[in-house]
């Protein structure tokens, strides 16, 4: 199998962003932020605001690069390289738009993260990123 791109996308209001119980896909029962595949000839910010579009019903704006881990699942056998990016809400409430792969979706607060989180999470948390992801969430 080759490595597949995935995008993941913080979509932060009022110093909180937005998390899902994943459902169907690897890393079920795993909370993280929404997002996907990257398609063909689409940029971050393009495939951050589909995804972010399709998956909440929520318009996102000022999509900025955040993060990059690189992630095997080992039981599936799969490995994402996953590019991790910045957004803020603009317009619509979230809404679970794709049973199929979201359970449930809430407003998260950076220091309080649920429990258990998608493997790609783990890696973001000890990557260098994640003190100014923690930063632009709280000052936003």
């Amino acid at each position: 199998m080759k490595p597949r791109v995935g995008v993941g996308v913080f979509v932060i209001r009022d110093g909180k962003f937005l998390m899902g119980r994943r459902k169907g896909s690897h890393g079920a029962d795993t909370w993280s932020i929404p997002g996907g595949h990257m398609e063909f000839g689409e940029s971050f910010e393009q495939t951050a605001k589909r995804e972010v579009m399709e998956e909440t019903g929520m318009a996102i704006k000022n999509v900025r690069f955040a993060a990059v881990t690189n992630d095997v699942f080992e039981s599936d056998n799969k490995q994402y390289v996953t590019v991790w990016v910045m957004s803020d809400w603009n317009k619509n409430e979230p809404a679970v738009t794709e049973p199929d792969k979201f359970i449930d979706q809430k407003w998260i607060d950076i220091d309080n993260l649920p429990e258990p989180l998608f493997l790609p999470w783990q890696t973001l948390l000890k990557s260098e990123f994640i003190d100014a992801i923690k930063h632009q969430i709280k000052t936003s």
